[in-house]
């Protein structure tokens, strides 16, 4: 597939991306209390959960997660609109989120899949949401595959 074309129900898009708060004392119930939603996946350190594969993970918890995915809402093969949705499906930037994180000695995090297999697409992460989540102290992580 070309990075300029969009994504079919057969075909597998070359981006995407996954809002993520973690850490020892993250508590998913808090996390979706606060933006008011569900998450696509969530951990409480010490209890069983479901791998993203939906099988059970064959170990406990090693910390909590709360995490909100763009794969199945957004079609695109650049990260700019997968970041846009889930930037405006959670709400932010949001005054007090760094505050809370911190008091949770939480991390946040934007984790973007990337397929680079000509090795020639660079990752387009908009300077707004780049300077949004450093100011959240977030962090934006690419997983380039090539």
């Amino acid at each position: 597939m070309r990075p300029d074309e969009k994504p079919t129900s057969t075909t597998h898009a070359l981006a995407h991306a996954t809002f993520i708060i973690s850490g020892e004392s993250v508590s998913p119930e808090f996390w979706s209390a606060y933006f008011d939603m569900q998450p696509d996946r969530e951990i409480t350190k010490g209890q069983s959960f479901r791998l993203p594969s939906g099988k059970p993970s064959p170990r406990l918890g090693k910390l909590g997660l709360w995490a909100v995915e763009s794969k199945a809402a957004v079609h695109s093969n650049h990260l700019g609109p997968h970041l846009k949705y889930l930037t405006g499906r959670l709400g932010l930037p949001r005054a007090d989120l760094r505050e809370l994180t911190q008091a949770q000695g939480a991390k946040v995090a934007l984790w973007c899949y990337w397929v680079n297999e000509t090795g020639d697409r660079v990752p387009d992460v908009p300077d707004d949401i780049r300077a949004m989540i450093e100011a959240m102290g977030g962090t934006i992580e690419i997983d380039e595959y090539r």
